[in-house]
């Protein structure tokens, strides 16, 4: 008698809108990190689903179901046996911005304590400074921090910007915010859930390691080097 041949491993995957890494695109799902994980389970033979949520959301689904995996997720030691970690998908710096006609000057992140801190509810820049006894000031959208900058309702953004981002250009903040300070540089990974096996998530990272070796993931970056520009009139 024969046997049944063996369905292929599924995931759950969860993301954000975060442009250039990951944003909608009609009903797809597109982007850097986007892109570097479809091709990485194209790979290693795993359906998938990809749901673009609320981070908070995001984040949940892959600590609740034991079939989900959420991107891109800062690995921090705090997180580090939260999860199984594929990747990386992309390399961050987080950056404290500031409006362009601020005083303000930071040496160290430790120069900015005492100040309001526009943050993102659920990120790990949040948690970072929470820990650390920073002043913070949690927005449900990132980008919301801009407008509170502008109005002076924050005096930072603890930004997460990829290197190359155009995320500001493309929201007309370019002239209007500008960067002061480096404090973090993070890896971003496909974090997922403990109960995905082992063997899928070695054969996801075997494929993330091939992506960079041959060049795919330097010409996936490079494919999405204009997205954001302005539009131009004409």
């Amino acid at each position: 008698m024969e046997t049944a041949p063996a369905a292929r491993p599924r995931l759950y995957l969860t993301t954000e809108t975060s442009a250039p890494s990951s944003m909608l695109e009609g009903t797809r799902v597109i982007g850097i990190a986007t892109d570097k994980v479809r091709e990485a389970m194209q790979r290693a033979g795993i359906d998938y689903t990809i749901e673009l949520l609320p981070w908070k959301r995001a984040y949940l689904a892959a600590q609740q179901r034991s079939d989900a995996c959420v991107y891109s997720t800062s690995r921090t030691p705090e997180r580090e046996a939260l999860f199984k970690w594929v990747g990386p998908t992309d390399t961050g710096h987080w950056v404290m911005m500031a409006r362009a006609d601020s005083k303000l000057k930071l040496r160290s992140l430790e120069d900015a304590r005492g100040l309001r801190i526009g943050t993102y509810n659920g990120d790990a820049r949040d948690a970072y400074l929470r820990a650390r006894g920073f002043r913070v000031d949690a927005a449900n959208e990132d980008l919301a921090n801009a407008g509170k900058l502008l109005l002076d309702r924050i005096d930072l953004w603890a930004a997460s910007l990829r290197s190359g981002s155009t995320i500001l250009t493309r929201y007309g903040y370019d002239k209007k915010i500008v960067p002061l300070l480096v404090f973090n540089r993070i890896e971003l990974y496909l974090a997922c859930n403990p109960g995905v096996p082992d063997a899928v998530v070695a054969r996801l990272n075997a494929a993330f390691e091939a992506i960079a070796r041959d060049g795919t993931g330097r010409r996936i970056e490079r494919s999405y080097e204009n997205w954001g520009q302005p539009l131009r009139q004409h």
